[in-house]
């Protein structure tokens, strides 16, 4: 007969493992409720009063959260992990790409002009006849809501906030980490006095102490003037939110910027999607159009662009120059980190999109503009054959 353990000997054993469990279940419990508080802040504010009745009133809200036009087509959440796991080499550059350090002395004095400085990521200062508009602004370290964890930078920011030229408003496009930034609001607070963004945006813009009468909210198609400037709020295909339970909670969008003599576009994020097409109809044609070409992956075609597809989202806006943004800042995908502007070089070239290709911080004067130079290292990239990106319902 085999020989069994004594039943006392069991019970004390499952005893110390129930011990052991509840204790690591505390701990895990404990270290959620920390991260969550350190992070409660940056998380903003949801909608309320007035504002939530605003977006209860839009066309593209339904069933208590915004809706895109076009379904929104995810890969399986198990195969997407691992990839994220496994993984991409040469997510992140071996050095610091170059930057042109920046000073509001090195802006010259506002002209009839259109003149875009990338600051990195999806952050640009934009010089249009006369006014200058800062967007999606985002100087901290990390984008994420916390200090010590999430994607960090590549590089430093060109440019701290108190040096800026003077900014007459900063457009936000959504609220996702790498576009909105609670810190660089804070900061940007005092300088500026017109923040314009989508619906619901506001709730956190007031919670970080931004004053009500300095934020205006639009819904698609909607827009208001900035001096000589107009703002039009237009579509675009993404998803927004900041915590657990506030997907889709808040607009996303992009923005046409129509002034006198100058037409500028800015993507935000976006998937490819019919809208580009009618928004150039409307507002367009533009002289700059800067659209988002990284962070993009096969199994979630419809959040953002890719190379191919923003080229195509470009002419069918009716841009003269195209400005690649959201790229060589953030690791926020599984590509190399230069494939993105590497593959859109190449769609750009293959149908005649005059491509412009700044450093961080470069100043590029629209009605002079220099060719595009490939100022980034020569690492392996997969090419559109063998990574493609199509979004769904085209």
């Amino acid at each position: 007969m085999k020989h069994q353990a004594p039943p006392r000997r069991i019970s004390r054993w499952l005893v110390r493992l129930l011990r052991v469990t509840a204790l690591l279940a505390g701990l895990c419990v404990l270290s959620g409720a920390v991260l969550l508080g350190l992070a409660w802040r940056a998380m903003g504010s949801g909608p309320v009063g007035q504002r939530r009745a605003r977006i209860e009133a839009s066309p593209q809200f339904h069933g208590g959260r915004f809706e895109n036009p076009l379904p929104e087509h995810m890969g399986g959440g198990w195969s997407m992990l691992k990839r994220f796991l496994a993984k991409a080499p040469h997510g992140t550059p071996l050095s610091p790409p170059p930057v042109h350090a920046r000073r509001a002395t090195d802006f010259p004095a506002l002209q009839g002009a259109l003149a875009v400085t990338w600051l990195g990521h999806s952050s640009l200062l934009i010089e249009l006849d006369g006014t200058r508009v800062l967007t999606d602004p985002v100087f901290s370290q990390r984008a994420s809501p916390l200090s010590f964890a999430g994607p960090t930078r590549f590089h430093p920011v060109p440019i701290a906030v108190a040096e800026l030229p003077e900014v007459e408003a900063v457009v936000l496009s959504h609220d996702h980490y790498d576009h909105l930034d609670m810190d660089t609001i804070i900061a940007l607070n005092s300088r500026v006095d017109r923040f314009v963004v989508p619906l619901g945006l506001g709730a956190h813009l007031e919670y970080w102490g931004v004053p009500t009468a300095h934020i205006t909210e639009l819904d698609w198609w909607q827009e208001v003037e900035l001096g000589s400037l107009r703002l039009v709020c237009a579509p675009a295909r993404h998803f927004s939110g900041r915590g657990i339970s506030d997907r889709n909670r808040t607009l996303w969008a992009s923005w046409a910027m129509i002034g006198p003599a100058h037409r500028m576009y800015f993507s935000g994020d976006t998937a490819m999607f019919p809208g580009f097409a009618e928004i150039g109809r409307r507002l367009g044609p533009f002289d700059v159009a800067a659209l988002e070409v990284g962070a993009y992956d096969r199994a979630w075609p419809d959040v953002h662009l890719g190379p191919e597809q923003a080229v195509a989202a470009h002419k069918a806006l009716r841009a003269h120059l195209m400005l690649p943004v959201h790229w060589g800042t953030f690791d926020l995908a599984l590509h190399a980190w230069t494939e993105p502007v590497v593959r859109t070089r190449a769609a750009a070239a293959a149908v005649g999109v005059r491509l412009l290709t700044p450093e961080v911080g470069q100043r590029i004067d629209a009605a002079t503009p220099p060719a595009s130079t490939a100022w980034w290292p020569d690492v392996p990239c997969q090419t559109a054959s063998e990574h493609p990106v199509v979004s769904t319902g085209i």
